[in-house]
C-alpha cells in the first residue's frame, strides 16, 4: 500500500518534520510505508497526527496473524464494534475517501470484519460503496432488525448516487437509439435523416446541379408511449458478482422508468426469482437478491426464454461470470434458439469498475462461436452497448489487449 501522508483535507500530517526538507520528508514516508518495526531502518519517530495516522494503518496493515491498532503496535480492535467504528472515524480523518473506500475493503477481507457490519453504529460511521452494498446484501439474511433500516439507509444513498450519475445519460443515449429505430419514409421535415436519405438518394445526383433529388425520404420515427423493446436482465447472483448485482438493478430500474422499453429483472443462481414487480425501488430489488451459492444458468435461461413474446423486439442480458453448475449444451441450446429466433443476445461478464474479471473461458469461447461475444462492461459503457443492441448494430466491445 502506498502512504501519501495525506489528510482528509488534502493537507499532510508533518508533525515535527521540516517539509522543506527533502531527504527528512522521504524518511517520514518511508516511515509511515514500512511501520516503525526495528528492520525498517529509517530510525524516525512519529509524533500527533503523524502517530495517530499511523496507529490507524498499524490496525490493518500491521504484521502478523491478527493487526492491531493504537499508536503502539501491541494495541488492538478487538471484538467489539464501538472500537471498529472509532476506527473507521480515524481513517475518515486522516486519509481521502477512496483511500478510506479502499481501507475498508482490506479490513473487511484481513481482519474478518463482516459480522461486525451487522452493527448500527459502525454502518453510521462507514464509507458507504457499491462494494460495502454487496457486503451488507451478502449478510441480509443474518442481520437483525435493529441493524435493517441502517443497512437500508447506507444502501439507499450508494444506489441513489449511482443514479444521479448514470441514469440521465442512459435514458438519452437509449431515446436516441429507440427513435432511429422507428426510422418512417414519409417524415416531417424536422425528422429527416439527412445521412441516410442522402446515401438513398446517391443514384439521383444531378451533376449540373450539383445536386441529389431525393425521391426517397428516410426520416426518424417521433418517440411514441407504446413499448418498442423488451430488455431481459438476466443477473447471476453468486457471491463473486456483488458489484455487478448493484449496478444491473439500477440500471434495471432506470431502464424501467422508460415507457417505450419493457423491462424484465431475474437473479439466479440455483433457483430464478423474477423481481420485475419491485423495479421501481432498486433498493428493493437489491434486498431481494441473495448473493452467494451456485450457479445454473441453463435453469435461468429458460425461464427468460419463456417470457420472450416478441423475439424480434426483444434484448436479453446475461450477466455472468459463466460457471455453469447447471447442463452447459443445453444453456447453448437455448441461446442459439433465441438468437435464431431474433433476440439480440448480449453476455457482460462483469457490469462494474473493478477491472478484468474472472470467467469460465471455454464458455465465453462457445457463445462467441454462437455470434454472442461476451466481455466486461463498465458502466459508463453500459447504455452503449444496450443502445447498439436495440439498433442491432455491432456492440462496442472494448479492447482488452
Amino acid at each position: 500500500m502506498t502512504v501519501s501522508g495525506a489528510t482528509a483535507d488534502g493537507t499532510a500530517g508533518t508533525e515535527g518534520y521540516d517539509v522543506a526538507d527533502p531527504a527528512q520528508e522521504r524518511l517520514r514516508r518511508w516511515r509511515l510505508v514500512l511501520g516503525g518495526d526495528a528492520a525498517d531502518g529509517t530510525g524516525c519517530a512519529l509524533s500527533g497526527r503523524d502517530a495517530a495516522m499511523d496507529g490507524a494503518l498499524t490496525a490493518l496493515y500491521g504484521s502478523g496473524d491478527k493487526p492491531r491498532t493504537g499508536r503502539e503496535r501491541s494495541a488492538g480492535l478487538g471484538a467489539s464494534a464501538p472500537s471498529v467504528a472509532r476506527w473507521l472515524g480515524d481513517i475518515r480523518t486522516y486519509f481521502p475517501s477512496s483511500v478510506v473506500q479502499v481501507m475498508q475493503r482490506d479490513a473487511i477481507d484481513r481482519l474478518g470484519l463482516s459480522t461486525l457490519l451487522l452493527e448500527p453504529e459502525m454502518l453510521e460511521a462507514v464509507e458507504a460503496d457499491v462494494h460495502l452494498v454487496g457486503t451488507l446484501l451478502s449478510l441480509n439474511k443474518a442481520m437483525p432488525e435493529t441493524t435493517k433500516e441502517t443497512a437500508r439507509a447506507v444502501v439507499r444513498k450508494v444506489v441513489e448516487d449511482l443514479e444521479k450519475r448514470l441514469a440521465t445519460r442512459t435514458r438519452a443515449t437509449l431515446t436516441g437509439a429507440l427513435d432511429r429505430g422507428a426510422r418512417v419514409n414519409r417524415p416531417r421535415h424536422h425528422d429527416i435523416d439527412w445521412n441516410r436519405t442522402i446515401a438513398a438518394n446517391l443514384k439521383h445526383y444531378l451533376p449540373e446541379y450539383r445536386t441529389v433529388v431525393p425521391e426517397r425520404l428516410i426520416g426518424y420515427g417521433r418517440a411514441s408511449q407504446s413499448v418498442k423493446k423488451e430488455v431481459v436482465l438476466c443477473i447471476d447472483q453468486s457471491g463473486s458478482m456483488a458489484a455487478s448485482v448493484v449496478y444491473a438493478s439500477v440500471f434495471g430500474a432506470v431502464l424501467a422508468s422508460m415507457r417505450s422499453i419493457s423491462t424484465r429483472l431475474v437473479v439466479f443462481d440455483t433457483a430464478v426469482v423474477d423481481l420485475t414487480d419491485q423495479l421501481d425501488d432498486p433498493v428493493d430489488v437489491l434486498f431481494g437478491t441473495q448473493l452467494g451459492g451456485g450457479t445454473d444458468i441453463n435453469r435461468a435461461l429458460a425461464y427468460c426464454q419463456s417470457q420472450i413474446t416478441r423475439p424480434a423486439e426483444t434484448v436479453v442480458v446475461l450477466i455472468s461470470d459463466l460457471y455453469e453448475g447447471g447442463i452447459r449444451d443445453e444453456m447453448l441450446k437455448r441461446v442459439a434458439a433465441m438468437k435464431a429466433s431474433g433476440v439480440q443476445f448480449v453476455t457482460l461478464l462483469a457490469l462494474s469498475d473493478e477491472g478484468a474479471p474472472a470467467y469460465d473461458r471455454e464458455h465465453a469461447a462457445a457463445l462467441a462461436s454462437l455470434g454472442a461475444p461476451a466481455f466486461a462492461c463498465t458502466p459508463d459503457l453500459f447504455p452503449a452497448v444496450m443502445a447498439a443492441a436495440i439498433e442491432k448494430r455491432p456492440l462496442p466491445i472494448p479492447d482488452t489487449a
